[in-house]
C-alpha cells in the first residue's frame, strides 16, 4: 500500500484482509519505492489517475494495482444503486464513519491550461493520518465486497476496473500515432481553404449558397431553426434536421444540406483547431475515463477519441517500420448474451467461432442473416414492434433462456429493482441520460415522460434489458485489455486505443504476428475468466495495417 504526500511516499504491507502486515516506511518518491520492490504483487493506492502518471513519467510500470476510488464507485453502486457519488478517499472514509461526505473536485476541462494551483486530492479532516485512513477504507472495501451476493465476481470486477485504469493511463501517455500533416491535407481536400477568422471554409460557403438558392432566400444551414422555417415556407413540416428525416424529403436543398452537415461536423469536431489543440509530437493523447458511463463503457475527457470519423482515420499512421494491429470483437454482445443466459442453443451457436449471425440464420431463420441479426439485436435493445415482434417470437421459440434473461432484466427495471451485470456492476435509478448511454433510440427529450410514469418505467425497462448485456460486455472487455497488456509486456508493442469492441496496438512490424495471437487468445481467455466454463467463443477480426483507415475496407 502506498500514499504519496508532500514529504515523500509512505508505504505499508497489507494482509489479505487489508490490515497492516508490517511497519510503515517512508521513501523519497513513489518511483523509487516501486523500483525497490519488484516482487510486490499489487499496489494499493487512492487513485490510478492521480498516481500512475508520475510513475510512467519516471519510466516505471506496475503489473497490478487496487484503485480505491474505482472500487468505491463500484461498491456504492452495488450497495445503494447510486451512480456518480463522491468516490475519493476522503469521501469513502467519511461515508464509513457516518460523517458528511465531501464532494469530489470538478473535472478539469481537458483543453484547459495547467494551473500553478491544480486541485490535489480531496483533503481528509485535520489531524487524520492519510495512510491510516487508506488502510481503514481498503479493509472496509474488502469486507463490503465479501458481503455482496457474489463476492468472487465482485472481486474480479474490481480487479478488472483497476487494470483498466492502468491501461487508460498507459494509453494516454503512449498516444495514438497521428500525422498532423495528413490531417490538414485531407481537411483542405474536403473543406477547401479557410476564410479569415476560421469560422467558414470555401466548400462550406459554396454549399451554403446552394442551399439558399434552392430555397430562393438566404438560409443559414448551420442553424436548425432556419432550416425548419425554410422548409415550412415550402409547405414541408419537419420536427428536426436529422439526416434520416431530411433524406425522406424530395427537395433540391436536401443534397447540399446533407453534405453541408457532414462537412460542418468535420470542421467543428475534427478541424484545424482540433489538430492544433490535440496533436503533439505525432501523437493524439486523449484522457480516457474507464467506467465513464453507467454501463461501464469508457468515455474521454475531450478530444472525441471514441468518435473518430472514418475519413479522419487516414491521419492515423504507424511510425516507420511499425504497424497498427486493429482488432474488432466479432458479434460481441450476442456472444455475451449466450454466456450470461446459459442458453444451450445460443451457446452452441456462439461456440463455433464463425460468423454468429450466419450460423444463427442457418439454424433458425432460413439462412437469412439480416433477419437473424435483427432478431438478436431486437432482443437486446427491446425493438419489439412490427417485424421485430415476429423476430422476437422466432428467437423465443429457439432460445428461450436467452430471451427470458433480457425479459427478466427489463421487468426488473420497469419495477424499479436493481439490475446488475454478470460481475456485479449495478444499474442506478432511472435518469434522463440512461437511454442515451446505452445507445437506445428515444423520442425528443422535451417529450420525455416524468419519472414514475408508465412510459418512464417502460423506458427504464428497455435500458436495463440492454444494460445486462452491454454492461457485461464492458466488463469482459476490461479483462481483454488486461490480458493483452500482460501478453505484450515483454515486447515494444503498446496499446494505443480502445473503445467498447475495438483495440489498437502499435508495434514494430516484426512483432505484429505475436500481437495478433495475443489478442486472439485474450478474447477466449477473458470469456472464461468473466463467465466461467462455457462453450462460447469470443473471436476477433484483426488487420495489420500502416493506416487505420485501411483496417476496414
Amino acid at each position: 500500500m502506498a500514499d504519496a504526500g508532500d514529504e515523500g511516499v509512505r508505504l505499508c504491507p497489507v494482509d489479505g484482509e487489508g490490515r497492516a502486515a508490517g511497519p510503515a516506511t517512508t521513501e523519497p518518491s513513489l518511483a523509487e519505492a516501486v523500483r525497490a520492490r519488484p516482487d510486490v504483487e499489487r499496489w494499493v493506492w487512492r487513485s490510478t489517475a492521480g498516481t500512475y502518471g508520475r510513475l510512467l513519467a519516471a519510466g516505471v510500470r506496475v503489473e497490478r494495482c487496487y484503485d480505491v476510488e474505482a472500487a468505491e464507485a463500484l461498491l456504492i453502486g452495488h450497495e445503494e444503486g447510486q451512480s456518480g457519488q463522491p468516490r475519493s478517499l476522503a469521501a469513502a472514509w467519511a461515508r464509513s464513519r457516518g460523517l458528511p461526505v465531501p464532494a469530489d473536485p470538478p473535472v478539469r476541462a481537458a483543453d484547459a491550461q495547467p494551473s500553478l494551483f491544480e486541485p490535489g486530492p480531496v483533503p481528509l479532516p485535520p489531524g487524520t493520518d492519510a495512510l491510516e485512513a487508506l488502510l481503514e477504507v481498503y479493509a472496509g472495501q474488502l469486507a463490503r465486497t465479501e458481503r455482496t451476493a457474489e463476492p468472487g465476481r465482485m472481486r474480479l470486477l474490481t480487479a478488472a476496473e483497476s487494470a483498466g485504469m492502468l491501461v487508460a493511463a498507459e494509453m494516454g501517455r503512449a498516444g495514438l500515432p497521428w500525422r498532423a500533416d495528413v490531417h490538414r491535407a485531407l481537411l483542405h481536400e474536403l473543406l477547401g481553404e479557410r476564410y479569415p477568422g476560421g469560422q467558414e471554409t470555401r466548400r462550406l460557403a459554396e454549399l451554403a449558397d446552394e442551399v439558399s438558392r434552392a430555397f430562393g432566400a438566404r438560409v443559414r444551414p448551420d442553424l436548425p431553426a432556419d432550416i425548419i422555417k425554410a422548409f415550412a415556407r415550402e409547405g414541408i413540416a419537419l420536427s428536426s434536421t436529422r439526416a434520416w428525416e431530411l433524406e425522406a424529403i424530395d427537395h433540391p436543398a436536401v443534397p447540399p444540406l446533407l453534405e453541408y452537415k457532414k462537412l460542418y461536423r468535420l470542421h467543428t469536431a475534427h478541424g484545424w483547431s482540433w489538430v492544433q489543440s490535440w496533436v503533439r509530437d505525432g501523437r493524439f493523447r486523449p484522457e480516457y475515463l474507464p467506467g465513464g458511463t453507467v454501463t461501464g463503457r469508457w468515455t474521454t475527457n475531450g478530444g472525441g477519441a471514441l468518435q473518430i470519423p472514418r475519413v479522419v482515420r487516414r491521419a492515423v499512421v504507424a511510425d516507420p517500420g511499425w504497424r497498427l494491429v486493429v482488432a474488432d470483437a466479432d458479434q460481441m454482445e450476442p456472444r455475451v448474451l449466450a454466456a450470461v443466459s446459459r442458453d444451450p442453443g445460443l451457446m452452441d451457436v456462439a461456440g463455433s467461432g464463425r460468423d454468429l449471425y450466419a450460423d444463427l440464420a442457418e439454424r433458425a431463420f432460413a439462412g437469412d442473416r439480416d433477419r437473424a441479426k435483427l432478431a438478436v439485436l431486437g432482443a437486446i435493445y427491446g425493438q419489439t414492434s412490427g417485424d421485430g415482434l415476429k423476430h422476437m417470437a422466432d428467437l423465443r421459440r429457439r432460445f428461450p433462456r436467452a430471451v427470458a434473461y433480457v425479459d427478466d432484466a427489463a421487468r426488473a427495471g420497469e419495477e424499479g429493482r436493481l439490475v446488475r451485470t454478470w460481475l456485479g456492476r449495478t444499474c442506478p435509478p432511472s435518469t434522463t441520460s440512461l437511454a442515451d448511454e446505452a445507445g437506445i433510440p428515444q423520442d425528443d427529450p422535451a417529450d420525455a415522460p416524468a419519472y414514475g410514469s408508465t412510459a418512464s418505467a417502460r423506458a427504464r425497462g428497455r435500458f436495463t434489458r440492454n444494460f445486462v448485456v452491454q454492461g457485461s460486455a464492458a466488463d469482459w472487455a476490461l479483462i481483454v485489455l488486461a490480458a493483452v497488456r500482460q501478453s505484450v509486456a515483454g515486447l515494444r508493442a503498446e496499446l494505443v486505443f480502445f473503445q467498447h469492441d475495438e483495440v489498437i496496438v502499435h508495434c514494430p512490424e516484426e512483432e505484429a504476428p505475436a500481437v495478433v495471437e495475443a489478442i486472439r487468445t485474450a478474447g477466449d481467455r477473458a470469456g472464461r475468466i468473466a463467465f466461467g466454463d462455457t462453450p462460447v467463443r469470443f473471436p476477433f477480426t484483426t488487420a495489420v495495417v500502416r493506416c487505420y483507415a485501411d483496417a476496414k475496407a
